[in-house]
């Protein structure tokens, strides 16, 4: 499994998720989306519907018959009912991924690199885990030391 780390600095959650969901769709994969809070969850939902009118990034918040049919599912849980291979983690707090994925994207800020540290370091030792680590630069992302 492959854990890519994403420190937020100059887009905030939203513009960096809607930008990771356009290419985790591009590449042909499911992505469930979590965050412990649901106002996040329904500006990333907006922000998602609108990033891109072209891209048509359709989404959805879980808790209806349509879960499983939805591309890109938005959750406080980690369960991928939808099929996701990618787990995007937005909200800075780590969460145990389970078997089902093969890519997690995880995003954290100031105020959470401490805990965004201390599970880089968790899982250096952890056997087939890959580990990358990304930051903004001039508008970019760039992968850092």
């Amino acid at each position: 499994m492959r854990v890519d780390f994403y420190l937020l600095s100059a887009d905030p959650a939203p513009a960096a998720i809607a930008l990771l969901a356009r290419k985790t769709r591009e590449a042909g994969e499911r992505l469930l989306v979590v965050a412990a809070d649901l106002d996040l969850l329904e500006t990333v939902s907006q922000t998602l519907w609108e990033s891109a009118p072209e891209a048509f990034l359709a989404n959805g918040i879980a808790g209806d018959e349509h879960d499983a049919r939805q591309p890109i599912l938005l959750s406080n849980e980690v369960d991928a009912v939808n099929g996701a291979r990618f787990l995007l983690i937005a909200d800075g707090l780590w969460r145990e991924p389970g078997e089902g994925f093969s890519r997690v994207l995880f995003l954290f800020d100031d105020t959470t690199r401490d805990h965004a540290r201390q599970t880089w370091k968790a899982l250096q030792d952890r056997e087939g885990m890959e580990r990358k680590f990304w930051k903004q630069q001039s508008g970019r992302w760039v992968e850092g030391p």
